[in-house]
């Protein structure tokens, strides 16, 4: 009879060491999903000034673009969820779309070296973000699972795992990219 209450408590205990190391591993997993994110977003907001100090010796008049896409830089560094950070990028993409529409209006800029080579690097950039959100994405959805299916629900409020935000576009701004963009200089 012992030695029954001695198996029947190894496999809890062997149980539990499991569901607590799978865990770990989908935790580990986003953590570094995550932090493959901000890295390719700090080195999309590092290419913008860059950028807009290419744009802005041809384009002076468009002071409106330049503030909006600094403004929206400096939000999307300031983001510390990851809710925050996926809302600011939202409105760093719809500021760089207006960036690159003011540079379509001049054929002398888009011939420069300088733009393109900062152009395909921000073109760069936007691949390994997207493959980047679709692997955290992944990652979230496993710890996800994981943290929401029984038995290992059970045991991971208990320790300290919680459910993961996605890393999501938001549908609004998807349709906003599909539409072409409006351009008018009218203005100042």
């Amino acid at each position: 009879m012992t030695w029954v209450i001695i198996g029947i408590i190894a496999v809890v205990v062997l149980a539990l060491i499991y569901i607590y190391n799978s865990l770990i591993r989908a935790k580990v997993r986003t953590d570094e999903a995550w932090s493959d994110i901000t890295v390719q977003l700090k080195r999309r907001y590092d290419l913008i000034p860059n950028l807009v100090a290419a744009v802005k010796g041809y384009a002076k008049h468009e002071r409106k673009v330049f503030e909006e896409v600094t403004k929206a830089r400096s939000e999307a560094l300031g983001a510390k969820t990851v809710g925050e950070a996926a809302q600011a990028d939202n409105m760093f993409q719809a500021a760089l779309k207006s960036l690159f529409a003011v540079a379509e209006a001049y054929p002398q800029l888009r011939a420069t070296e300088n733009f393109q080579q900062l152009q395909a690097e921000v073109t760069d950039t936007e691949d390994k973000i997207q493959a980047a959100r679709r692997f955290y994405n992944g990652a979230v959805r496993d710890l996800n699972i994981k943290v929401q299916t029984f038995p290992t629900s059970l045991f991971a409020g208990l320790m300290g795992f919680k459910v993961r935000e996605f890393f999501d576009v938001d549908e609004n701004q998807q349709q906003e990219v599909k539409e072409p963009v409006k351009v008018d200089f009218s203005k100042e």
